[in-house]
């Protein structure tokens, strides 16, 4: 029957609302407040990702010189010389120039010298090494016989290829997930499909503690234990490698991919393991054949976050890894990862100097990484997704 009154029922509807609110203040208050804070939480990522990106701006469009050839300013010149070079040379800022004093400024003027007379002889003093090419190509450096990949920033001259880093992240990943994947997997099958109600009660969150583990623990077991533990049983020669520190993160990230993964089995529908017993299937097959192909998109989903969570482990691979930037695919070699990079020398930078900027640069770079590895995992989840929906 058709309404006659649609503008009464609207105002109706609409002094419903109202007097839902009226009459439920609280629960209105509560649910802004919620609200509010997951747009604040949102808001406070993106402007962590932005003051990320401003410090690292400078090393990406080439705006910093981290060459040591520059004229060198004689003390007797420096009345000579106007105050903004006298400034720019020194690298204070006004603040630090105007509060200086002239046997100040005469003594920072000698070490400059003294700093360039060692630097001199070196021919690759004059480059700049915070450009593209000495950032991601080899180069041969004064004393190597062949082109080499080098971080050192530490040094007479700063070396800043960032290709040892990399490498040292998706060594120590990779084992990591190589070692958790199977395990988490084959532990989320078996509680889901498998174990007896009464042993499933006590294995899920035995497991899932595992994650309240702090990292330095882990970190400090895998130093001190597994390290020697390892070599004693594999016999190579660095205590500390890309193995160990991998060893390390797949217990870190077992209890994740476990956890993810377990739900994704579990909210498979029940029609399709009773189907499969009825036709004849083993428990053990209706796992393997019919219930983990019906999870995968959220098995997928599981072993995304786990790489996400390695990649951007610090404490474990700071300790366990070595902390040797060395351009080497074997995986019982000492690595260096970016996370420890960051950690290990940030703290050492002089503040807006070029490898301040460039440590930030590696966190951008890091998360530039891990954001397009879960866009291509997204698109591959919903592919999966209507696959399976026979779309």
């Amino acid at each position: 029957m058709p309404n006659k009154y649609p503008s009464q029922n609207r105002s109706a509807g609409w002094m419903g609302i109202h007097r839902g609110h009226r009459a439920r203040p609280l629960e209105w208050v509560v649910e802004k407040l919620i609200f509010l804070v997951s747009l604040s939480a949102i808001l406070m990522v993106f402007l962590i990702f932005i003051f990320v990106g401003r410090e690292a701006l400078p090393i990406l469009f080439g705006q910093m010189d981290s060459s040591q050839g520059q004229a060198v300013i004689k003390v007797e010149d420096m009345d000579k010389v106007p105050k903004a070079q006298l400034q720019a040379y020194l690298g204070l800022t006004d603040k630090q120039f105007a509060e200086m004093d002239r046997d100040v400024i005469i003594d920072l003027m000698k070490v400059k010298l003294e700093v360039a007379s060692e630097v001199t002889t070196d021919k690759d003093a004059r480059l700049n090494t915070t450009k593209w090419r000495h950032l991601l190509l080899p180069h041969q450096w004064s004393g190597y016989d062949r082109p080499e990949y080098i971080w050192q920033p530490v040094s007479s001259v700063h070396k800043y290829n960032i290709i040892p880093l990399f490498i040292g992240s998706l060594k120590a990943t990779l084992v990591a997930l190589l070692c958790s994947v199977p395990l988490a997997l084959g532990a989320a099958i078996f509680v889901s499909q498998l174990a007896p109600v009464w042993l499933k009660e006590w294995l899920k969150p035995a497991i899932e503690l595992l994650a309240g583990i702090p990292s330095v623990v882990l970190g400090f077991f895998a130093l001190i234990v597994m390290a020697t533990v390892l070599q004693t049983v594999f016999g190579y020669q660095s205590r500390l490698n890309a193995f160990v520190a991998g060893i390390a993160l797949g217990f870190a990230i077992i209890p994740v991919v476990f956890s993810i993964a377990e739900d994704a089995l579990t909210s498979v529908p029940r029609s399709y393991r009773d189907a499969a017993l009825a036709l004849g299937f083993s428990r053990w097959q209706t796992a393997w054949h019919i219930i983990l192909p019906a999870a995968l998109p959220g098995v997928f989903a599981a072993v995304v976050l786990g790489f996400g969570r390695a990649i951007g482990e610090t404490m474990i691979v700071l300790m366990a890894s070595g902390n040797a930037s060395i351009v080497s695919w074997g995986l019982f070699d000492s690595t260096r990862t970016i996370t420890a990079t960051i950690a290990a020398e940030l703290a050492e930078t002089v503040f807006g100097g070029h490898h301040y900027r460039l440590l930030f640069l590696l966190g951008a770079l890091l998360f530039a990484v891990t954001f397009l590895c879960n866009l291509s995992a997204d698109f591959i989840i919903h592919r999966l997704k209507g696959r399976l929906e026979g779309k």
